[in-house]
């Protein structure tokens, strides 16, 4: 499917687009978060902008790269010009739009879609499957078949593809946890001492509601928008911050 220097570089282009179009529309237009708008300390509007900045100028270099591989592919009178790189594009720009809805809103939490939304997931949602699945399929699709007796996606393996969009969308709803639950399970590092564990705990301001003899386990009473600090005190698992999907999530005390 990358065989062809259209694909792999129209691809780099279309990633460089959605970035683009994230930060221009939700960024700048619509103002509903900045690219740091959930991390402490980051509260200065100042701050938020030049970071969104950074941003651009990441996308610029992005947009940069891939026009130049464009440039070269046209200079080297590749075929393959036409709907190969529409859909590569297509996909790059779904890409980028899964990628930052899972590594931004979900794992890290450093921002979601509208911060001012009563449910804020539903808009993650919302705008992963419109900007980032929809577009990845289609172009995954105008990929697949565009050469005459080329190999064509089946309706099975479409299915299949649907049914696994869907599914991490279903995982992505399942990282929501109960309204009422206002404990986080927290899984450290091996070798994590308590006095490590100790400060952890203030730095995020959090409050110990259970441990484990070796405080390796630990449920807290944290802040929502602190929860995600701990991965960077030696955690590997914190409920309601992205990892795991599952029943650390749903824990209760």
């Amino acid at each position: 499917m990358f065989k062809s220097p259209w694909t792999r570089w129209g691809a780099v282009l279309g990633f460089a687009l959605g970035g683009f179009f994230d930060g221009i529309v939700l960024h700048q237009i619509l103002q509903w978060h900045h690219l740091l708008s959930l991390v402490p300390g980051m509260a200065d509007m100042r701050l938020q902008v030049l970071w969104d900045g950074y941003f651009h100028a990441l996308m610029y270099v992005v947009a940069a790269v891939g026009l130049f591989g464009l440039w070269r592919a046209h200079k080297s009178r590749e075929e393959g010009w036409g709907r190969p790189l529409f859909g590569s594009v297509l996909l790059g720009f779904g890409v980028w739009h899964i990628v930052d809805s899972v590594l931004s809103h979900w794992v890290l939490g450093i921002h979601r879609i509208k911060l001012d939304s009563p449910n804020p997931l539903m808009w993650d949602l919302i705008w992963f499957a419109a900007f980032g699945a929809l577009p990845l399929i289609i172009g995954f699709l105008m990929l697949r078949g565009f050469r005459p007796g080329g190999p064509r996606i089946s309706g099975p393996a479409a299915a299949v593809l649907l049914l696994g969009l869907i599914t991490g969308a279903a995982g992505a709803w399942s990282l929501k946890p109960p309204p009422d639950q206002p404990f986080t399970t927290v899984v450290f590092a091996p070798g994590t001492n308590p006095n490590q564990v100790w400060s952890a705990l203030s730095a995020t301001d959090a409050r110990l509601v259970w441990t484990d003899p070796s405080m390796g386990v630990v449920v807290v009473n944290a802040p929502a928008d602190q929860r995600w600090s701990f991965y960077r005190h030696r955690a590997l698992l914190v409920s309601g911050s992205g990892v795991p999907a599952g029943c650390f999530n749903w824990s209760r005390a």
